[in-house]
């Protein structure tokens, strides 16, 4: 990464852990900066103390020595004290806004993330996201609670020595400053060698995690397919570039440490010789003070150096960690500066009443509900019952520029009626159901609900009218009630029932241990495929929209299951418009309209018997002279 970019990522963590703690942050910056200081002032004692001690070694007078010295140690003594509570409070005061600050960081992250299209899901690896929220929290974590306050320290402790030492002696700080030159540029040399790695470690280690969440899901497709040894070999190629991108990082930030400890060696005997030239001199001592370079300066300043040399290593110390930590941040703020789903829609869905022959809107449920339509051009209101006419005219899209998936897609489903979707693999039925629920939105045509386009309706309003039934299940940690009820917060226990029954769930529901309340978990791993796809049915029944969406609803249940599934969705399709995806054709023949597709195309259309005597691809698929692939 660019030094600018971790710049500007440095400059934002600090300004987020600021305006999460604006009294807090002030206040440990307070703490650390006493506790700092106080850890300097030792030297200028014991330059005072050697100094008492010259003095009387020259004058023969000890009587006042203890004295001077014991009021020294006393007034060390409350320096120490002092630093002994900033300490303590900046330590406490740390704990908290760290643990604070990742805590309110994961909840900003997670917020942003229900924010961002279905798009950014379906092109990023899942683990990849999960790694984000783990590792590199972590690395923060790690950036955030030790680094920081060490840098500061560090920091403050190098300018505070270095006004001592500019005090006491000019010619000495000049070669402690040579030296700190050579260090700060090895520093600067191999810390920026590592940060391009320990960038590409974050990302590697991000790919293995995805990876491993990946095969983890697929495992019985593993093993079902005895590919073990295919998917450990696999593991171990990403394993083995992470373990070259840690290896590299990690080996160019572990030799810093010891060179700048020679460094610093070194610079510790150059400032004695040269301390030691001065004296034997008797060369005058440029100083601030003004005072002449003695022993009482020399002895201090040689333990200054060493402190200042200390902490300037300190600093380069924490390189790794702050080079892992802004990997980390910079990663987390991907996530955050994803661009947000676009909604520019205005029209409403409300609750409504009619009276006279007029739609009013309501405050109260009644079990209608209306598009509100405001007006832009005049300011007029109007309200259009919800009925689930849905038309599609001229519909061109494409996931990726130049690769387009539907052509000029025209069709329409009046109210209550079952449009169904046949076609290959790939032949653009799922996409047609996204644009319905706008996960995507369309390159050119128009879609019209209930005579609105839907770029007008607010995306949130819109998916509240459909209700959708995947191929894929997702169920919920949580209890099967809880689970139903997701497809309708506020529905009660009576209303998930009826939904349960009203699907063919509630039969093997009333088997389970605990009943409604049975717990779920890891996906309903404790269910069958098929109890699965039931509680999903339910859960899109208790919704109770006017559009349905069954995109292969039934083509994980078996036969005997399907058939008391297709009883109650028949029952759940009465009076709405459906639109269903099947490869079972069985399930489409009671269809008002089928729609055959075929790279995206409407190539046939028809009811079940009209299609039939057209004799064309439908009527292959039915008899079984043509298979979809």
């Amino acid at each position: 990464m660019k030094s600018k970019a971790k710049k500007g990522t440095a400059r934002r963590v600090l300004k987020t852990m600021m305006g999460f703690y604006p009294v807090m942050m002030p206040l440990t910056i307070v703490c650390i900066i006493i506790s700092a200081v106080v850890s300097s002032v030792p030297s200028i004692f014991m330059q005072n103390v050697i100094a008492v001690i010259e003095e009387s070694w020259m004058d023969g007078n000890w009587d006042a020595v203890s004295g001077t010295i014991f009021r020294y140690v006393a007034i060390l003594a409350v320096f120490y004290v002092l630093s002994l509570i900033a300490g303590f409070s900046f330590n406490q005061l740390m704990a908290i806004i760290t643990q604070g600050t990742l805590k309110k960081l994961r909840e900003k992250m997670f917020g942003e993330m229900q924010r961002l299209p279905v798009k950014y899901f379906d092109t990023n690896n899942h683990g990849d996201i999960m790694s984000r929220y783990t590792n590199d929290i972590d690395t923060l974590r790690q950036m955030i609670s030790q680094s920081f306050p060490q840098l500061l320290i560090s920091t403050i402790t190098v300018l505070t020595i270095f006004c001592i030492m500019i005090y006491y002696s000019v010619w000495l700080t000049l070669v402690v400053l040579a030296g700190v030159v050579v260090m700060l540029a090895v520093t600067k040399k191999i810390g920026g060698g590592s940060a391009r790695f320990f960038f590409s470690q974050q990302k590697a280690l991000g790919r293995v995690e995805g990876f491993v969440e990946e095969i983890m899901n697929g495992q019985k497709v593993v093993k079902v397919f005895c590919h073990e040894e295919d998917s450990k070999a696999d593991f171990d190629k990403l394993n083995d570039i992470l373990c070259k991108e840690s290896e590299r990082a990690n080996r160019y930030a572990n030799i810093l440490g010891p060179i700048l400890n020679n460094i610093g060696n070194i610079l510790y005997v150059f400032v004695a010789l040269m301390g030691g030239l001065l004296l034997l001199t008797d060369a005058p001592n440029l100083s601030l003070s003004g005072m002449a370079l003695s022993i009482s300066i020399a002895v201090p300043f040689l333990n200054m150096t060493k402190q200042f040399v200390g902490n300037i290593n300190q600093v380069s110390n924490q390189v790794n960690s702050v080079v892992m930590g802004l990997a980390g941040a910079n990663r987390i703020f991907e996530l955050m500066d994803e661009q947000p789903e676009q909604d520019n829609g205005y029209v409403t869905l409300v609750n409504a009443k009619e009276e006279n022959g007029v739609i009013i809107e309501c405050s109260e449920r009644t079990g209608m509900w209306a598009w509100r339509h405001p007006h832009q051009v005049d300011g007029t209101v109007t309200y259009t019952k919800l009925a689930g006419d849905v038309r599609l005219f001229d519909v061109d899209f494409e996931y990726e520029p130049d690769k387009p998936v539907l052509h000029d897609i025209t069709l329409y489903a009046k109210p209550g009626q079952k449009v169904a979707f046949v076609g290959a693999t790939g032949a653009g039925k799922t996409t047609i159901t996204n644009l319905l629920n706008r996960f995507y939105d369309i390159a050119d045509g128009k879609i019209r609900y209930d005579g609105i386009n839907i770029n007008k309706i607010k995306k949130d309003d819109l998916r509240h009218s459909l209700g959708i039934v995947l191929q894929d299940t997702n169920l919920f940690t949580g209890t099967v009630m809880e689970n139903i009820r997701y497809g309708k917060l506020d529905a009660t226990d009576e209303e998930c029932i009826a939904a349960a029954r009203l699907a063919g769930a509630d039969d093997f529901i009333t088997r389970l241990p605990e009943g409604y309340q049975t717990m779920l978990s890891g996906n309903g791993a404790n269910l069958s495929q098929g109890q699965r796809q039931l509680l999903s049915i339910a859960r899109a029944a208790v919704a109770d929209p006017p559009v349905m969406i069954l995109d292969e609803a039934t083509s994980s249940i078996d036969t005997r299951t399907e058939s008391i599934v297709q009883r109650g969705m028949d029952a759940l399709m009465t009076g709405r418009t459906v639109f269903v995806i099947a490869h079972r054709l069985s399930t489409v023949k009671n269809s008002n309209v089928i729609i055959v597709l075929d790279h995206g195309r409407i190539i046939e259309r028809g009811s079940h018997e009209e299609l039939l005597a057209q004799k064309g691809q439908y009527y292959q698929l039915y008899t079984g002279a043509f298979e979809l692939e």
